[in-house]
């Protein structure tokens, strides 16, 4: 790739863009995988043309139905989240400051990771309408207000602030489904177990060329970048689910209780937002990067005393400890 000199004047995010694109194209295969040779969501579901199929059915229902209650409120969460990927992709192609051309590094990647994405929520919403236990109706209205809601991330357009808001989703992304997947096969659900587990795989491949992005861009423009990571941990990482609601309540509601549900079976929590921030501090090597001008040195002070301040505040956390009861899911008979 082209030099860059270091500490690029600001504004120069256009020239650092530019000295990824290679990279972006280049490298594009290290995370993301050959369509052909990549899972898909009818290698894990009931197959209609098998004199079995009623037979898989029935077995993938009794399955389910041994599911606690709270681990099928989060996977609902969980794949609603993963359905409402119009708005993920449309939010990447309005990033400043990349070239828009369709066949560049960007807008191919953006192609490329949302097709991959996208096999996420068609599998998990099939198995969910196969085991009888979520009203689909309310299902499928909640994921209509999330893609008609939006979200508000913090990002705006600026491509360092969505790079490492991305990374740091997609490491969560990948505990949340790693944890769903390892409860699911301590309750019985090894076919659920294998979704959730592939699912994860893939978050955690796109989590490492989001991170790739940020470590490259850090070596040409040390002081924006890390001044962008502060300001995102200064807002807090928000999840892309946070305006979630059921049908005929309040914007944000369903979000809430969808989380407390997480944490009260330890698949997302306070613990584990401090344990990403971590990861990022050290695969970036925060503390090792040289060039800072005088608010790239604050920043990055503030980013390597985090952890212990947010370690003591999620200490303080009280998780209710009820189960609320959602519109998705019908009460065991």
């Amino acid at each position: 790739m082209q030099e860059l000199p270091l500490n690029l004047p600001e504004g120069s995010r256009k020239e650092v863009m530019s000295y990824l694109e290679p990279f972006m194209l280049n490298e594009m295969s290290e995370y993301l995988k050959p369509v052909d040779e990549m899972w898909q969501p009818a290698d894990f579901l009931p197959d209609a043309s098998r004199d079995t199929f009623f037979d898989e059915i029935r077995d993938l229902q009794e399955s389910a139905r041994e599911l606690p209650y709270d681990l099928v409120a989060v996977l609902v969460g969980d794949t609603i989240t993963e359905e409402a990927l119009p708005t993920y992709e449309s939010w990447l192609t309005m990033v400043e400051d990349v070239e828009k051309n369709e066949q560049g590094g960007w807008m191919r990647w953006v192609r490329a990771w949302t097709a991959e994405e996208n096999r996420h929520g068609d599998l998990l919403n099939k198995y969910l309408y196969l085991s009888g236990r979520i009203d689909m109706r309310q299902f499928e209205i909640s994921t209509q207000y999330l893609i008609k809601d939006g979200f508000d991330i913090g990002t705006g357009a600026d491509p360092y602030r969505n790079f490492i808001y991305t990374s740091f989703q997609e490491l969560a992304t990948n505990v949340s489904h790693r944890r769903v997947a390892g409860l699911s096969k301590k309750n019985g659900d090894k076919l659920l177990a294998k979704m959730c587990g592939v699912i994860a795989a893939d978050e955690a491949r796109h989590a490492k060329a989001y991170m790739s992005f940020v470590s490259h861009a850090l070596v040409v423009d040390p002081s924006e970048v890390m001044i962008a990571f502060e300001d995102m941990m200064r807002k807090k990482i928000v999840m892309p689910a946070q305006f979630l609601r059921e049908s005929g309540e309040p914007q944000g509601e369903a979000f809430a209780h969808f989380s407390d549900a997480a944490q009260r079976l330890n698949i997302y929590t306070a613990i584990d937002y401090v344990d990403i921030l971590k990861e990022l501090n050290a695969d970036w090597k925060i503390d090792q990067v040289s060039g800072l001008n005088e608010k790239g040195e604050k920043a990055r002070d503030y980013l390597m005393r985090l952890p212990d301040r947010l370690l003591r505040l999620a200490d303080r956390m009280k998780i209710p400890e009820k189960e609320y009861k959602f519109k998705w899911i019908y009460d065991q008979k």
